[in-house]
């Protein structure tokens, strides 16, 4: 079972370290900074540098080398998204151009008026995505853990004045499930992440790339269930620059019963995780042993 605690790793030291860089000297020194931050990662933080070579050599099939290369621009690149976040988020500076592929599908989804499920996974730049969604002029809910550290979490909001959208927290008493419905019932969007689940949480099984991982099932149990449209959106970073985004035509699911929906969701969601890794592959941002039995 994936060993994902629900944490982020990020310390408050290092939010401040590249906001006050952000607010003085702006992106170009702050992403110069990861250089030497990723190369620290690469060789003291052992137990993801060793999933993300199990990773890079067993799963993509490179060479030492080359996965040692790109373990490096891994933990670059995610700096740059988690620095790309602040300082979007904070107003501090938005330099970024974007290329919205299948924006048209969630423009037709808000103009339904019925609701939509967005699906995504820790690829990419999500919280890039969420503020690009504000375009759609409709009311954006994002289902997640409230695994942020705590002193992380207060220090955003004060630089960030919070996230830009409805965040609904994941209960154990399941009462997110209220939640999310009455956002559908709404006629809102709501956005989950369906690569990543808690110990105990009932999960799916699914072969991607090459080998049988376990992903958890509540996104798909719901978005069989309610009927309205669904779409897996991500967001890459392909330049220090600009982002590309990504939008599915919503599946046809209307004719299907649940089991069907729920069979054709994940293979379908599975198959686009595949293409999107395969073309961004040092944007893989799960930190642990994905494929673990």
């Amino acid at each position: 079972m994936p060993s994902w605690e629900g944490k982020s790793k990020t310390t408050p030291l290092g939010y401040r370290i590249f906001v006050g860089i952000l607010k003085i000297f702006g992106l170009r020194p702050a992403y110069w900074l990861l250089y030497f931050v990723a190369a620290y990662y690469v060789i003291f933080s052992r137990k993801t540098t060793t999933v993300l070579y199990q990773f890079y050599h067993n799963r993509l099939g490179y060479g030492r080398w080359k996965t040692y290369r790109y373990i490096y621009r891994n933990y670059y690149r995610f700096g740059q998204t988690l620095i790309d976040k602040v300082a979007v988020q904070s107003g501090i500076l938005n330099p970024f151009t974007y290329d919205f592929e299948g924006e048209h599908y969630l423009r037709g989804m808000v103009a339904e008026g019925k609701g939509g499920l967005l699906i995504s996974a820790h690829i990419g730049n999500w919280e890039i995505a969420g503020h690009l969604l504000k375009r759609l002029n409709t009311t954006i809910n994002v289902v997640m853990y409230d695994g942020e550290h705590e002193q992380i979490k207060a220090y955003l909001e004060q630089v960030t004045g919070g996230r830009n959208m409805n965040i609904i927290l994941i209960r154990e008493d399941l009462s997110h499930i209220y939640a999310i419905s009455e956002a559908l019932q709404n006629n809102q969007l709501v956005c989950m992440h369906a690569d990543r689940f808690m110990e105990g949480n009932k999960t799916l099984q699914a072969v991607m790339l090459g080998e049988s991982a376990a992903l958890p099932a509540g996104p798909f149990i719901l978005a069989s269930r309610f009927q309205v449209p669904v779409s897996f959106v991500f967001a890459f970073k392909e330049t220090a620059r600009h982002y590309h985004l990504y939008a599915t035509e919503p599946l046809p699911l209307q004719q299907m019963d649940k089991k069907e929906k729920m069979d054709r969701l994940l293979k379908d969601f599975v198959k686009e995780m595949e293409n999107r890794v395969l073309q961004y592959p040092e944007q893989w941002f799960n930190y642990f042993d994905f494929w673990k039995q």
